[in-house]
């Protein structure tokens, strides 16, 4: 995976891996590439997870397919990463199907076991210091460790919420994710633009109606949202890359599969 455009100013590279196995055996991998990733050189922040069924987020797993969010110093360190670490060349070894994505964060806020991981640009083509991307696609990331006393109101609502992302006009794709079973839930999701992030947002009923729940009885001892431009992708997420053809970024480059 290498990018050709100019890459970001004054914040992080993260990018975003999601690789598909053929069997379930692949879980191992989560306790192997651990202490690789502790050794890997300008990588500040990472977490494998897991995933959902599907778009899912409720309860169940999908024990073929696993994800990587890393933080990354630069694009050198991105790019040794894919060159010589052992964890991407088992990806090409054994995957069945592989997606990457480069994403130049915008806007975050709130904490991930007490660390701030994204650091927004603050200048480039990507966006301002409103944490409003210019245009074109958006991926957004939430992240939530829910209290044990609220997990069966959480679960309760999961579906309805669910149903709204797959129906919402503008989201490109999403999945859900755990870095712990049941209790620490994370979704990633892309799509069109910033107006269509906002009409789920604000405009979707069961979203909101969930929100304001999560507000008023105090469902997360620890939350996270940030908001990313992806400026280059690689490979296939179901079938096809979910940025691929006219939503493009115009200032990246094609992204070649590691």
């Amino acid at each position: 995976m290498s990018a050709t455009s100019m890459g970001t100013s004054g914040g992080s590279v993260v990018t975003f891996h999601l690789q598909r196995y053929a069997g379930r055996g692949a879980m191992r991998h989560m306790a192997f590439d651990r202490p690789v990733l502790r050794r890997t050189g300008g990588l500040l922040f990472w977490r494998l997870l897991g995933t959902g069924r599907g778009a899912s987020t409720t309860l169940g797993a999908d024990l073929r397919r696993w994800a990587l969010l890393a933080v990354w110093r630069d694009e050198q360190a991105v790019e040794e990463f894919l060159a010589r670490s052992p964890i991407p060349a088992r990806w090409r070894r054994e995957a069945i199907e592989t997606w990457h994505v480069r994403l130049a964060p915008t806007a975050s806020r709130g904490r991930w076991n007490g660390a701030e991981p994204f650091a927004p640009v603050t200048g480039g083509p990507y966006g301002g210091l409103d944490g409003e991307p210019r245009s074109g696609p958006v991926a957004v990331l939430t992240r939530a460790s829910i209290r044990p006393s609220r997990l069966p109101a959480f679960y309760r609502s999961a579906p309805a919420v669910d149903r709204s992302l797959r129906a919402q006009e503008g989201c490109l794709a999403s999945v859900g994710m755990g870095e712990w079973p049941v209790a620490r839930q994370a979704t990633f999701s892309l799509w069109r633009d910033a107006a269509a992030v906002r009409a789920f947002a604000y405009a979707g009923r069961a979203h909101r109606e969930v929100v304001e729940r999560v507000r008023a009885h105090d469902w997360y001892s620890e939350e996270l949202f940030a908001r990313f431009v992806p400026y280059a992708s690689a490979g296939t997420w179901d079938g096809a890359d979910p940025l691929a053809g006219p939503l493009a970024d115009p200032y990246a480059g094609p992204l070649a599969d590691p």
